[in-house]
C-alpha cells in the first residue's frame, strides 16, 4: 500500500480498514504495531498513508458506547500507538515514567511541526506535512472520544499549546486558493477536538477553555465570507455553542456590548445571503431546498450561526432579545428599499424567536416570550406572501416564516392563511411554488390533541381538486423519468391530500388522480432514481386505494403494477405486494380477483423470497390472499408450498414474525381435518425454536398462534384439543410444561385488545368444550379460569379494522431508504382480528358459558364448585348467572 500510487493507495487502505471491521483486534493484533513501525519521520506520503488507515480504524470507536470490549480495544491500541503519536504530534519532553516504544521515531521528535516549520517554503511539502498535523488532530479526537487515556492526559499542556498554535497559523502559500485548504482543514479538526474537550472534559480542559475562545474568535473576525472558509466557521462556530453550553463559560456572553460585537461581527455576517446562495437558488433550486429544509446544511454558515445564537439566548433570553431586535429593526428598515436586508431581518427574527428544537412533525413548539410571531408576520411579512411583485426569496421566506411557526397559529388563522399560501403554488418560481407545496402539506399533517386533522376533508374540499391538479401538473411539466421525479415534495403534497381527504377524495376527481398516479408510476418505474419521491408516490396509491375501494381499483393497477413485476423493477416490488394486499382486504367478495390468481404461483416460487426487502409485503400478500383462494388451494393441492414459505420463514431471526402472519391466515382458514397431514409438523417446528432462547415476541406469537387454533373449536374441527393431541404425538405430556410456562404467563402479558380477546374466546372455549381440560387437566381447568377472569377484569374492546382510522404516519423523513423493507402507512392493517363478529367479549362469555352449561348436563356449574376457590367462584357468577 505504501509504495504504491496515490490512487491505488487509497483502495488498498480502504480493504485495510474493512478487514478490520471484522478481525480487528483480536484476531488482528499486529496491525497496531505494524501501523506505528511504518511511520516515516521524513516522508509525509507514507505516514499519512498510514495515519489515513489508523484514522479509519479508530473513528468506528466514535458513535458506540462504552463497554469492556471497547475499553480494552483502546488500551491495546493507545498501549502500542500512543507515545509514537506523542512524539508524531511533536510534544516535548515526554514524562520519563512513559518509555518509548522501540521504532525509527525514538530518536526523532517533534516530527510533524519540525517539518511544517522546515518547509514553510515549499508549498508542496507544506501541503503534506499540514495534513499530516490534521490526521493527527482527528486521531486525537479518536483517542478520546470516550475517555481521555492517560498518555494523552500526561501531555494535555503541551498539546493544547500546539493547537492554540496552529488554530492560528498562517501561510500566504495558500493565499491564492478558492477551494478550502489543507490549513482550514487543520483549524476544522482542531476546533472538533476543542468541542469535544468542552462537552465532556471541562474539569481537565476548562483552564484553557477562555483562551481558545479568543483565538477562535479571533479566527472568526479575519476570515472572509469566501466557501473555502465555510466548513471552518461553521466549525468554529460550533466550538463556541459548546462553550455557551457550560454555564461558568457562556458568562462571557452576559454582557450587552460583547453580544452586540458577536451579532454585529459574527451572527449577522453569516446569516446574509451571498452571491453562492443565490446562485443556488437559481441554478440548482431543489438543492437549495434540501439544504435549507433536510439539515444537509449542518455545516452551513447559517445553521451554525443560528445555532450559537439560540445556544446563548437559552441563557440569556432577554438580554439577547434585546440586542438582536435592535438589528432586527435596522434591517427591516433597510429591507424597504432592499429585499436582501429584509431576508437578514426575518431570519434573525426566526433565529430568535424559536426555542427548542424546530421538529419536522410540528415546527417551533414553543417561542421567546419576548417576541409576538403573529404579530411580526402581520406587520412584516404578509405582504410578501400576498404580492405577486415580491421578490421570489420574499415570497419564499413569508411562506418559511408560516411553515416553521405552524403551531403557533390556530385554526381561524390558518383558515385565512391557507388560500394564499396555495395561490403561491401557481408562482413560475421552483423554489416558491416547492416551498408552498411544503407548507401546505405540513399544516394538512397538524393534528389537535385528540389526534384529528386540523383541516377536515370538508374544510379543504372546495380546493382539493385544483390543488391536485396543479401538483400534478407541476410534477409532469418534464416527463423524463429523471426529472419527472426529482422533486418529491410535491408529491409529498399530493400524498397528504389523499390522506386527509379520505373518502371525500371521490367528490374531487379521484378517476383523473388515479390516471396520473398510473401514467407517473409507468414513467418512474424505467428508472427509479429518487427513493423518497416513489415512497410518496406509493403511499398516494395507497391512500387512494384506502379511501376509494368502490373506484374499481383492481383491473386499473393491475397493468402497470403486473409490469413492475414482470419487469423486476426490485425498488418498487415490495410497495406493489402491500398495496395488492390491501386491495384483496378490502375487496367484499370473497373470491380472488382473476388476474391476482396468476400471482399464486409467483408467490410461491423462491426467487421472490431471496430479496429480504421483499418478506414482509409478500407474507402480507399471502395472509391476504390464503382465505380469498381457500378453495382453488384444497382443489390444486397448495397448502403444501405455503406451509414450506411458512417453514422458511420460521427459521430465520428476522423473518420469525412474518411467518405467523403466513401461519395464522392458514389456520383462520382451514378446517382442523384439512390441516391434519401437516399439524404435527408445524408444532414440531415452533417447540423446536421454543427450546432455543427464544424472544419474548417470539413467545407471544406462539400463545396467539395457540389461542387461534384453541377458539376454532366447533365447526372448524379444531380446538384445545385438536392442539393436545398433536402435540402429544410427538412427545408424551408434552402439553402441560407447554401450556403452563408459555401459553398462560405469555396471555397475562398481552397488550393489543385483539390479542386479549383471542384470549378471552381460546380460554372460555377450553372450559367450555375440552375433554381433556375437563378429564385430564383438571387443575389446568382451574389455571385457565383464573386466566380467563384476569382478562376479563378489563374487558378487550376492539378497535375499527382498515380503513377507518386516522393514518398518523412515522414521520416520513425518520425512514431509511434502502436495501431492506420500507413500510406503507397507508396500507397498514390494524392487529388481525378472526371473530369480528364477537363485539362485546364479556356479554359473548356470559352467553357462552350458559349456553355449554345447558348443553353439557350442568358440568361448567359443577366444575366452578369443585375446581375453584371461593373468590373464582364468586368473580364468575354474574357470567353463569
Amino acid at each position: 500500500m505504501i509504495s504504491s500510487p496515490p490512487t491505488i493507495q487509497t483502495q488498498l487502505g480502504e480493504a485495510i480498514s474493512i478487514i478490520a471491521d471484522s478481525d480487528f483486534w483480536e484476531r488482528w493484533d499486529t496491525l497496531t504495531g505494524d501501523l506505528v513501525s511504518r511511520l516515516s519521520n521524513t516522508d509525509y506520503k507514507v505516514t499519512n498513508g498510514v495515519l489515513e488507515v489508523a484514522h479509519s480504524i479508530f473513528v468506528r470507536w466514535r458513535p458506540l458506547f462504552q463497554s469492556n470490549e471497547l475499553n480494552r480495544e483502546v488500551v491495546h491500541v493507545v498501549g502500542i500507538f500512543g507515545e509514537p503519536f506523542i512524539q508524531m504530534l511533536s510534544v516535548r519532553e515526554p514524562p520519563v515514567a512513559l518509555a518509548p516504544v522501540g521504532n525509527r521515531l525514538t530518536v526523532a521528535r517533534q516530527v510533524a511541526d519540525q517539518q511544517i516549520e522546515a518547509n514553510k517554503d515549499n508549498a508542496d511539502a507544506l501541503k503534506g506535512w499540514l495534513e499530516t498535523m490534521s490526521l493527527l488532530i482527528r486521531i486525537l479526537y479518536d483517542f478520546c472520544c470516550h475517555d481521555i487515556p492517560f498518555v494523552i492526559e500526561a501531555h494535555l499542556q503541551p498539546i493544547t499549546a500546539l493547537l492554540q498554535k496552529y488554530i492560528t497559523y498562517s501561510s500566504a502559500k495558500f493565499d491564492e486558493e478558492d477551494e478550502a485548504t489543507p490549513l482550514e482543514t487543520l483549524k476544522s479538526d482542531i476546533c472538533d477536538v476543542l468541542q469535544l474537550f468542552t462537552n465532556k472534559y471541562d474539569d481537565d480542559f476548562g483552564q484553557y477553555v477562555q483562551a481558545f475562545t479568543s483565538s477562535v474568535w479571533d479566527v472568526l473576525s479575519k476570515i472572509s465570507f469566501e466557501k473555502r472558509y465555510d466548513i471552518l466557521t461553521s466549525k468554529a462556530l460550533q466550538f463556541l455553542t459548546a462553550v455557551a453550553s457550560v454555564p461558568r463559560h457562556a458568562e462571557i456572553f452576559n454582557n450587552e456590548q460583547t453580544l452586540s460585537t458577536i451579532v454585529e461581527k459574527v451572527i449577522v455576517p453569516n446569516v446574509e445571503l451571498r452571491e453562492s446562495d443565490i446562485e443556488m437558488f437559481e441554478d440548482e433550486p431543489i438543492e437549495f431546498i434540501r439544504r435549507d429544509l433536510e439539515g444537509s446544511d449542518t455545516d452551513s454558515r447559517r445553521r451554525a450561526a443560528t445555532d450559537f445564537l439560540r445556544k446563548v439566548l437559552e441563557n440569556y433570553e432577554m438580554l439577547v432579545t434585546q440586542v438582536v431586535s435592535g438589528y432586527i429593526n435596522h434591517y427591516l428598515t433597510l429591507g424597504k428599499t432592499n429585499w436582501k436586508a429584509k431576508d437578514t431581518a426575518v431570519y434573525l427574527f426566526i433565529a430568535i424567536a424559536a426555542r427548542g428544537a424546530v421538529t419536522a412533525a410540528h415546527g417551533v413548539k414553543t417561542v421567546n416570550s419576548f417576541v409576538n410571531v403573529v404579530d411580526f408576520f402581520e406587520q412584516n411579512i404578509a405582504a410578501d406572501l400576498l404580492s405577486g411583485a415580491s421578490e421570489p426569496i420574499s415570497k419564499v421566506d413569508a411562506i418559511k416564516y408560516l411553515y416553521t411557526f405552524r403551531s403557533q397559529l390556530n385554526k381561524a388563522q390558518w383558515t385565512s392563511a391557507i388560500r394564499p399560501l396555495i395561490q403561491n403554488l401557481a408562482s413560475t418560481n421552483y423554489v416558491v411554488y416547492t416551498y408552498a407545496a411544503i407548507a401546505v402539506e405540513r399544516v394538512l399533517f397538524l393534528t389537535d390533541e385528540q389526534g384529528q386533522h386540523l383541516f377536515s376533508p370538508n374544510d379543504i374540499q372546495p380546493y382539493a381538486k385544483d390543488l391536485l391538479e396543479h401538483l400534478f401538473a407541476l410534477i409532469e411539466k418534464d416527463v423524463s423519468a429523471p426529472k419527472l421525479q426529482e422533486n418529491e415534495f410535491l408529491m409529498r403534497c399530493i400524498m397528504r391530500v389523499l390522506i386527509v381527504m379520505k373518502g371525500g377524495i371521490l367528490d374531487c376527481g379521484a378517476e383523473s388522480v388515479l390516471n396520473h398516479l398510473i401514467n407517473i408510476t409507468n414513467v418512474i418505474k424505467e428508472n427509479p432514481s429518487n427513493p423518497r419521491f416513489y415512497y410518496y408516490h406509493f403511499e398516494a396509491i395507497g391512500a387512494l386505494v384506502r379511501n376509494s375501494p368502490t373506484l374499481g381499483l383492481v383491473p386499473r393497477l393491475w397493468a402497470p403494477f403486473a409490469a413492475i413485476l414482470s419487469e423486476d423493477v426490485s425498488e418498487f416490488v415490495p410497495f406493489v405486494f402491500q398495496i395488492f394486499a390491501m386491495l384483496l382486504e378490502l375487496n367484499p367478495s370473497g373470491e380472488v380477483p382473476g388476474d391476482f390468481k396468476i400471482l399464486i404461483e409467483a408467490v410461491l416460487a423462491p426467487g421472490p423470497w431471496e430479496t429480504r426487502g421483499n418478506v414482509p409485503s409478500l407474507a402480507r400478500f399471502i395472509a391476504a390472499i390464503i382465505p380469498k383462494a381457500a378453495e382453488e388451494i384444497k382443489a390444486e393441492k397448495k397448502l403444501e408450498p405455503f406451509l414450506s414459505i411458512f417453514q422458511r420463514l420460521l427459521a430465520g431471526k428476522k423473518t420469525d414474525q412474518n411467518a405467523f402472519d403466513v401461519l395464522e391466515a392458514i389456520v383462520g382458514t382451514f378446517s382442523g381435518d384439512v390441516l391434519d397431514p401437516y399439524f404435527g409438523t408445524i408444532i414440531t417446528l415452533i417447540f423446536s425454536k421454543l427450546q432455543s432462547n427464544p424472544t419474548d415476541s417470539f413467545k407471544s406469537r406462539v400463545a396467539r398462534f395457540y389461542h387461534l387454533v384453541s377458539a376454532r373449536a366447533g365447526d372448524a374441527k379444531l380446538g384445545a384439543d385438536y392442539f393436545i393431541k398433536h402435540a402429544e404425538a410427538i412427545q408424551a405430556n408434552v402439553f402441560t410444561p407447554f401450556y403452563l410456562t408459555v401459553i398462560l404467563p405469555t396471555t397475562g402479558t398481552f397488550v393489543r385488545p385483539v390479542d386479549r380477546k383471542l384470549g378471552v374466546i381460546s380460554y372460555t372455549k377450553t372450559l367450555c368444550e375440552s375433554e381433556s381440560f375437563a378429564n385430564r387437566y383438571v387443575k389446568g381447568w382451574g389455571f385457565t379460569c383464573n386466566h380467563l377472569l384476569d382478562l376479563l377484569k378489563n374487558p378487550p374492546r376492539v378497535s375499527a379494522g382498515i380503513g377507518d382510522e386516522i393514518v398518523n404516519e412515522a414521520d416520513v423523513d425518520d425512514i431509511g431508504f434502502g436495501l431492506g423493507f420500507t413500510p406503507l402507512n397507508t396500507c397498514k392493517r390494524g392487529p388481525r382480528d378472526d371473530f369480528p363478529d364477537i363485539v362485546e367479549v364479556d356479554k359473548w362469555v356470559s352467553q357462552y358459558l350458559k349456553e355449554a352449561n345447558q348443553r353439557h348436563g350442568g358440568k361448567i356449574a359443577t366444575f366452578v364448585q369443585e375446581r375453584l376457590v371461593p373468590e373464582a367462584r364468586a368473580a364468575l357468577a354474574p357470567y353463569l348467572a
